[in-house]
């Protein structure tokens, strides 16, 4: 009766989806086959070893609590903030509003970086940090404040 049509709206779609699954392919499940083919030649004993590691739960401990932080933190001051910003007119606002996209903007290893020269010993927060004895590079609460600064503009945004 009517003819359908077949033609794409996207010249091209066929060639950047294979694309794109090549690269999910090759980022993502190369590395994880590999990781299954290493776990399948492990006995449960040895693997029951490798999780109860001592090195292994420190690093479960730091992960989970510095990621229990800072949720915590984007929770509340996220929220905090995406109501300020959405019902309040106030100078710096649109400063506000595009810093909070800041995070997007920078690789995340800049943002390590330039997290890790702020708050180290000698930089502009770590030094005046130093007098309260708070230590916040190489810690989990430094891990925390990474988590928190490249996650809170998901809370502020949505």
């Amino acid at each position: 009766m009517f003819a359908v049509s077949t033609k794409r709206v996207l010249p091209g779609f066929t060639l950047s989806l294979g694309t794109s699954l090549l690269f999910v392919c090759l980022i993502l499940l190369l590395p994880l086959s590999a990781l299954v083919m290493q776990l399948a030649q492990m006995s449960w004993a040895q693997y029951w070893d490798v999780v109860t590691n001592p090195q292994v739960v420190a690093a479960y401990k730091v992960t989970l609590l510095s990621a229990f932080v800072a949720s915590i933190f984007n929770g509340v001051f996220g929220l905090l903030m995406a109501w300020i910003l959405t019902r309040y007119r106030f100078p710096g606002r649109t400063l506000l509003d595009a810093l909070m996209d800041l995070p997007f903007a920078l690789p995340t290893a800049v943002a390590g970086l330039t997290l890790a020269s702020l708050f180290s010993v000698n930089g502009l927060y770590g030094e005046w940090l130093a007098k309260f004895d708070i230590k916040v590079t190489y810690t989990w609460l430094g891990i925390a404040v990474a988590m928190a600064f490249t996650s809170i503009p998901f809370v502020v945004r949505t």
